[in-house]
Formats: C-alpha cells, sequence, structure tokens
C-alpha cells in the first residue's frame, strides 16, 4: 500500500541527531525533576531538603524546579517547540540560583558549565537545520520568466 502523500521529506542525519540530542537532554531534566522531587518529599538528603525545612528561597526554587524538569523532559522528548522553552526557563532559574546568588545557593559552576554547553549545542543543530532547509528551498524552487 502506498502512503497517501508521498511528498514527505525524509528526515535527514542532522534531524536524527538532534532528536536524539533533544531525548538525552530531556532524560536528564527528567532525572534532575526527580532530584528535586526527592529532596522536598523527604526522601533524599537524609530528608533536611524536606518542603517545611527549607527556607522561602529554596522554597520558591526548589517547587519551581521540581515541576519545570518534567514538563521540560516531556516538550523535549517529543521535540515540540515548547520544550526547548521550558528548559530555557529552568536552566536559567539554576543558572541564577548556582551563578548569582551563591549566598543563598550555593556555588554549582558544573550545572552553569553545563546547561551552557546544553544551549550552544542546540543552537549549532537548530543552524544545521536551518541550513538544511534554506538548501532544500533552493533546490525545488521554479523560476518563471
Amino acid at each position: 500500500m502506498n502512503a497517501d502523500s508521498p511528498t514527505i521529506p525524509k528526515s535527514t542525519l542532522t534531524g536524527v541527531l538532534f532528536v536524539l540530542f533533544l531525548r538525552m537532554i530531556a532524560i536528564s531534566c527528567f532525572w534532575f525533576g526527580l532530584q528535586y522531587w526527592a529532596m522536598l518529599v523527604g526522601y533524599s538528603l537524609i530528608g533536611a531538603g524536606r518542603f517545611d525545612l527549607l527556607s522561602l528561597p529554596w522554597k520558591v526554587a526548589s517547587t519551581s524546579l521540581a515541576v519545570l524538569f518534567p514538563v521540560a523532559a516531556l516538550g523535549l522528548w517529543l521535540a515540540v517547540s515548547w520544550g526547548p522553552v521550558i528548559w530555557v526557563l529552568a536552566a536559567g532559574g539554576q543558572i541564577i540560583m548556582y551563578g548569582f546568588l551563591p549566598e543563598i545557593f550555593g556555588a554549582n559552576k558544573l550545572i552553569i558549565l553545563l546547561h551552557a554547553a546544553v544551549a550552544v549545542i542546540y543552537a549549532v543543530f537548530r543552524f544545521l537545520l536551518w541550513q538544511e532547509k534554506r538548501r532544500r528551498r533552493q533546490q525545488v524552487s521554479v523560476d518563471l520568466p
């Protein structure tokens, strides 16, 4: 049986690698979300990170990130447009926490470096996909007199 629409473009290697990259980031976002939830319910940190024991800045940050990271993971896994947007919010929150407010949250340069590396790799993938789309569009265009 033939496909209904034979003009569907095939996925390129860059597109497949991009989706694989998004799914790897989705797994790490889900892991971050699970860590924040484990902290909030007292499962990790020997119960010292329970919600009722946290200071107000930690309550705001940890609950926000406990929600944002799993939602970002879902969006990244499905490769939908809002997934990277939610990831930017969550990663930005952690960068603000550990980069600009180390006196409250402590310093964690590794998290900042990893988020920056993911952002750069994402930007490179988007640029390469844009180039492929532009090249494909130029090949198909027809010049009429």
